[in-house]
């Protein structure tokens, strides 16, 4: 979610610059701050019970991230990590929810945002659990074009790496090389110089 430069300055937040692969906190800390990005990529991703690295979202420039842990006072469930070098917003948990209390459109914003979330995690849920790679890959990339607003027939250059998929997909990187492989020949997807359009 996006919420206007300006007014987080208003209320005391602070832009900090985040180098390549630092993390901005880890998994189990407390919620303290709200974070938006102004420049670069950020990565959530925790590790299960295996030792597999999970991606929970990949979020750029313009997206806040990090907030339901705010809400509930819970410790985060997954680390943030920049991607990319990064410049983010910074604004205390106190003052954030200050904003809020003054500011009720960006409260319904937010209960918008927070609902699609758990809509998306429930639909991608039933999507994964017993599905076939291919099923698994082909609702990731439909999800993934339903959030950018690509129309259907619309080809769409897909922005992560065949590991990124496989952290989303909770599949193996060589399962999805297979798999996309496959998906290629029967032209669901198509593969142009090792890029991926869908």
């Amino acid at each position: 979610m996006h919420i206007d430069i300006d007014l987080l300055f208003t209320w005391g937040a602070v832009a900090k610059k985040i180098p390549k692969n630092a993390i901005i906190f880890y998994e189990n800390d407390p919620p303290l701050s709200f974070y938006q990005i102004l420049e670069g990529t950020v990565k959530m991703t925790y590790t299960n019970e295996d030792g597999k690295d999970l991606t929970v979202g990949i979020f750029d420039k313009g997206c806040s991230f990090g907030e339901p842990p705010l809400f509930i006072n819970q410790p985060y469930p997954a680390c943030a990590v920049a991607q990319t070098d990064c410049v983010i917003l910074k604004l205390s948990k106190k003052n954030f929810f200050s904003f809020l209390d003054e500011n009720p459109d960006v409260q319904i914003k937010i209960l918008k945002m927070f609902a699609w979330r758990i809509y998306n995690k429930i639909v991608f849920s039933k999507n994964i659990i017993n599905h076939k790679p291919e099923y698994r890959i082909q609702y990731f990339l439909d999800n993934l074009k339903k959030q950018n607003s690509i129309i259907c027939g619309q080809k769409m250059k897909i922005p992560y790496t065949r590991q990124e998929i496989a952290d989303f997909t909770g599949l193996r990187v060589e399962t999805v090389i297979r798999t996309l492989s496959q998906m290629n020949k029967k032209k669901v997807i198509q593969i142009i110089d090792h890029k991926i359009y869908y």
